[in-house]
């Protein structure tokens, strides 16, 4: 049997293109049109990733060859499409770009695996034939990938476009779908990460319409469509991942919280999937707003901007301190990043200094540039509840905190083989039953994170010693 769901990839030549944009603009105009979009981000983003669910109405995720096997790839692509009419997958940096000279892990490289043809985005800002030798030399870079079309963004005026349009079409002999002018202002509010999040709902939706009547006025999406139906067929032995689809199920029925809210949002959807996938039942709680902990079984932070909810977070005491208790009578804990963060003793940000829980005798200080992003690959070198000893975790981080002030006798559960984590040295910070990193893992890249995190919840704690 084949897998032969319509797919495009939109690709650029640099970051800051306008792939998002114009993705969350396709995506929407293909949803009013009834026609429904299953999209996907490549790479670890999750921002953007939060953007292109909204606009789709559904569940993003992220296709990373980094962090997910080619089987991992395939396997989610075909079920998390379901019964979509067509895949949106939207790159990341240029076409070409990956962690070596030969490409690895690049926008090109997914685009060939999962047989689909780009969408290439040109930024033609003061630039006329030259676009079309930036997009001959992309199409002879690589002769195997299928680059099928390409829209024209940030277009001056009639003129550009025209002469741009004959060129491609002498030159390259593939279709403009879309030509889009300069926009006269941002669409879409920005933060020091990217995009505001998502989950600013009043945000939200006002910019994806916007975006949305600018694509149905610019862009050829009914021929972009009938592009995408051109993918080429998967054949679905090659989408069996038994290691993540057949884990054996939990017989008991941990209950494990994971807080989100505006502070902490950031969740690849597959690690809670995963979670309830093995028998937990997951509690949804707000470290802004409730009273205190709940009862469960272990906790689980992700990620989010802590720094720009910092005086609310500090002023929810009881929260607060009803955590730090639960930590220290045992509470298994897992924390990524902006978890990681409050579980600190406290955060300065601009100058001003916002208690935390105090779980970690570590201070935070939020810094006006990137201390750690990319991928990272953590060596296991201590004892802990969620790793085993010896063991590569591949992550991913990307943070503008620092520890500015760290107790003595720190155990950390990594040694950082790539990356920043907390020193540039070490990562994983733990504390009784806690342990808290700047490194996000995928549970589709990583088949002990979800199944310890289970077995801690159950007993308790589990110190895992095999290799």
């Amino acid at each position: 049997m084949y897998y032969t769901t319509p797919r495009i990839v939109l690709a650029a030549l640099k970051g800051g293109s306008g792939k998002t944009v114009l993705s969350l603009g396709l995506i929407s105009a293909w949803q009013n049109m009834g026609i429904d979009v299953a999209p996907f981000k490549k790479g670890p983003d999750f921002i953007d990733a939060g953007w292109l669910g909204v606009a789709a109405n559904s569940q993003c995720y992220n296709l990373d060859p980094f962090l997910m096997s080619k089987q991992e790839i395939l396997n989610s692509l075909v079920t998390n499409s379901g019964s979509a009419d067509v895949c949106l997958v939207e790159g990341n940096r240029g076409i070409y770009d990956g962690i070596n000279v030969d490409g690895k892990y690049s926008t090109a490289q997914l685009a060939k695996l999962i047989r689909s043809p780009v969408l290439l985005i040109l930024d033609v800002t003061m630039v006329t034939r030259t676009a079309a030798a930036l997009l001959k030399g992309c199409q002879v870079f690589d002769p195997d990938l299928n680059i099928a079309c390409v829209i024209l963004n940030k277009v001056a005026g009639p003129r550009q476009e025209g002469l741009i349009r004959q060129t491609i079409e002498k030159y390259c002999a593939i279709p403009v779908v879309g030509a889009v002018p300069k926009l006269k202002q941002n669409l879409f509010p920005e933060r020091h990460m990217g995009l505001v999040p998502s989950q600013e709902k009043e945000l939200s939706m006002k910019s994806i319409t916007s975006i949305r009547e600018i694509a149905e006025q610019h862009i050829e999406i009914t021929e972009i469509l009938e592009i995408a139906r051109k993918a080429g067929s998967i054949d679905l032995q090659e989408t069996d991942t038994p290691v993540y689809a057949k884990q054996q199920k939990s017989h008991s029925h941990p209950v494990i919280g994971f807080i989100r809210d505006s502070a902490f949002w950031f969740y690849y959807p597959e690690n809670l999937e995963q979670l309830q996938a093995m028998g937990a039942d997951l509690v949804e709680i707000s470290a802004i707003s409730a009273k205190e902990l709940p009862p469960v079984d272990a906790l689980y932070i992700g990620g989010g901007f802590p720094e720009t909810h910092a005086e609310a977070l500090a002023e929810n005491i009881s929260f607060r301190m009803s955590l730090k208790e639960r930590i220290e009578t045992g509470l298994p804990v897992y924390a990524e990043c902006g978890g990681l963060m409050y579980l600190g003793t406290d955060l300065q940000v601009n100058g001003q200094k916002y208690p935390m829980t105090g779980a970690l005798p570590t201070r935070f200080e939020f810094k006006r540039r990137p201390q750690g992003h990319g991928y990272s690959i953590l060596e296991v070198n201590r004892v802990n509840p969620y790793f085993p000893l010896g063991m590569l975790v591949y992550g991913h981080e990307f943070h503008y905190s620092k520890p500015i002030l760290m107790g003595k006798n720190i155990s950390f559960a990594f040694r950082v083989r790539r990356g920043h984590g907390i020193d540039g040295s070490m990562d994983g910070i733990i504390v009784k039953n806690v342990l808290a990193t700047y490194t996000h893992v995928h549970a589709r890249g990583n088949r002990y994170w979800a199944k310890s995190l289970i077995r801690a919840a159950n007993k308790g704690i589990v110190i895992l010693q095999e290799n």
